[in-house]
C-alpha cells in the first residue's frame, strides 16, 4: 500500500515529533521548532515562541496513537478531529498539487500537527495498515518506527539506532573470531 504524499508526510512528521522527546530531547528550543516546521514543509503561519510548549505537549499523545491497535486508534483520531473542529478542505500551494488540509493555516501549529496527523491516520486505519508502526528494535530505545517500505523491513526509528545496531552486530562477530 502506498499512501498519498500528504499522508506520508504527515505520518513522518508526527513520528519524528513523537520521537523528539526521547533522550536526548531534540525539541527544546524555538530554533529547533522552526527547523521542524521547515523540514516537514508546513505552510501557513510560521511558529511563534508560544508554539514551542504546545507542540512539545502533543508528543506523548502522538506516540500513544502511533503505537495503538487499530480499534484503539479510532477513538483517539475521532477525539482529535472533534476537539480541533477539523474541517477537511482540498488545497493546493507551492509545488504541492491538490491535497487535504484538516484545518486552516492560521491555527496554532500544535493544532495543525494534530489534525494533519489524525487525518493521515484515518487512511492508515481504513487501509488496515497499523502494522506500519512499531517500537524500535534497539533494546534501549522506545522510538516509534514508521515503515513505509514495500517489504516492511524497517526495524529502527532513526539512522542513529540503525548504526548502533550495525556496530553491535559487528562487535559481536569480531568477538566470535
Amino acid at each position: 500500500m502506498t499512501f498519498a504524499n500528504d499522508t506520508a508526510e504527515a505520518l513522518e512528521s508526527g513520528v519524528f515529533l513523537s520521537n523528539s522527546e526521547l533522550e536526548p530531547d531534540t525539541l527544546t528550543t524555538f530554533d529547533e521548532l522552526v527547523d521542524f516546521f521547515d523540514r516537514f514543509g508546513y505552510t501557513g503561519r510560521r511558529p511563534v515562541a508560544e508554539d514551542l510548549e504546545a507542540v512539545r505537549a502533543i508528543r506523548t499523545p502522538l506516540r500513544r496513537l502511533f503505537l495503538s491497535s487499530r480499534d484503539d486508534a479510532v477513538p483517539q483520531i475521532n477525539a482529535i478531529l472533534a476537539e480541533q473542529h477539523a474541517v477537511p478542505q482540498l488545497v493546493r500551494h507551492g509545488d504541492s498539487d491538490w491535497h487535504i488540509h484538516g484545518t486552516s493555516d492560521d491555527h496554532p501549529l500544535d493544532q495543525r500537527i494534530l489534525v494533519e496527523t489524525a487525518m493521515a491516520m484515518t487512511d492508515v486505519v481504513r487501509d488496515g495498515e497499523m502494522q506500519r508502526f512499531s517500537r524500535c528494535a534497539m533494546e534501549d530505545c522506545e522510538g516509534v518506527v514508521l515503515d513505509l517500505s514495500r517489504n516492511r523491513s524497517r526495524k529502527y526509528c532513526t539512522v542513529t539506532c540503525t548504526n548502533r545496531a550495525a556496530q553491535a552486530a559487528f562487535r559481536a562477530r569480531q568477538s566470535e573470531d
